[in-house]
């Protein structure tokens, strides 16, 4: 593989054009917003200024990476003659589903299409197009260029070649794949959102307060970061999102969302993406931000 298109300029989406490019793959990112495009390229120049302060990498292969990357607002011409596509749109089926029929559509018979999905079945992504056996999950996890982990989820017809291809190239990339099957919430969200939805009842039902019960977390149990700035972290909304996902794909009351999460998300406080969460990021708290442990 040489050219990869990635679907995408946000948090999750530059991050993956990010270590592609760096790892030397020719880069098309594509988003419907020029400015989301320009913001991206951003997030992904001042990433490598801090790796090249930490003397991680040198102002040449800075400059490398961000000449691997081609910026689109046309899905149809991003993906011209691609070998892969890695969707990293919005976490939400209808748009996931739109995309894929584009894509299939759209993409040589030969191009594998992949989704960083963190909970939505590969197989129903997969059943809108004809090439259900290129479809796969590719997981990767928030900040893309720091962790490790890529879950990489077959779908009920995805193929072992293609699999396996999907599994060699993430170790291309200095990353660790490890596979699952097509269930709701994967391996990493089936145990990790139920965790951050306890202990938000926890903070509902008063049981203590937020830095309370993140430093239990963080200083009993080795945690890097409390369920409650990590939920900040990823976002409420998307929290949210794949605690329903997984509620209506087991019917178990378990994974019924915390009704303040509910409501957080509903009154807009998603975390750090809108300056307040279950911590309060705005300008007048940047010097606090929970996301600064990552730089």
């Amino acid at each position: 593989m040489n050219l990869v298109a990635v679907i995408g300029a946000g948090t999750m989406g530059n991050g993956i054009a990010h270590v592609f490019a760096q790892n030397g793959y020719k880069v098309n990112l594509i988003d419907i917003s020029e400015a989301s495009l320009e913001k991206g390229l951003s997030t992904i120049s001042k990433n490598l200024d801090r790796m090249i302060s930490k003397e991680k990498i040198t102002q040449n292969d800075k400059d490398a990476t961000l000449n691997h990357i081609t910026t689109f607002t046309q899905l149809t011409d991003g993906v011209k003659n691609v070998d892969l596509v890695v969707e990293a749109a919005t976490e939400n089926l209808e748009i996931k589903l739109k995309i894929f029929k584009e894509l299939d559509a759209t993409c040589e018979s030969k191009t594998i299409l992949a989704t960083n999905t963190s909970s939505i079945s590969i197989t129903q992504i997969a059943a809108v197009t004809q090439r259900p056996e290129k479809v796969i999950g590719m997981h990767f996890m928030n900040p893309v260029p720091i962790m490790k982990l890529v879950e990489i989820i077959r779908g009920y017809s995805t193929s072992d070649e293609v699999t396996q291809s999907i599994m060699d190239l993430s170790q291309k990339l200095g990353k660790t794949p490890t596979e699952v099957n097509d269930y709701p919430g994967f391996v990493a969200n089936r145990i990790l959102m139920p965790m951050i939805n306890e202990a938000i009842e926890t903070l509902f039902h008063g049981v203590a307060g937020v830095n309370e019960i993140d430093t239990v977390m963080k200083l009993g149990m080795a945690h890097p970061m409390g369920p409650l700035q990590l939920a900040d972290f990823i976002g409420l909304d998307v929290c949210l999102s794949i605690l329903n996902v997984m509620y209506d794909g087991f019917k178990n009351p378990k994974y019924a969302p915390c009704p303040l999460l509910v409501n957080m998300v509903m009154a807009g406080k998603l975390g750090v993406k809108s300056g307040e969460g279950f911590y309060d990021y705005s300008e007048s708290r940047k010097a606090e931000k929970v996301s600064t442990q990552f730089s």
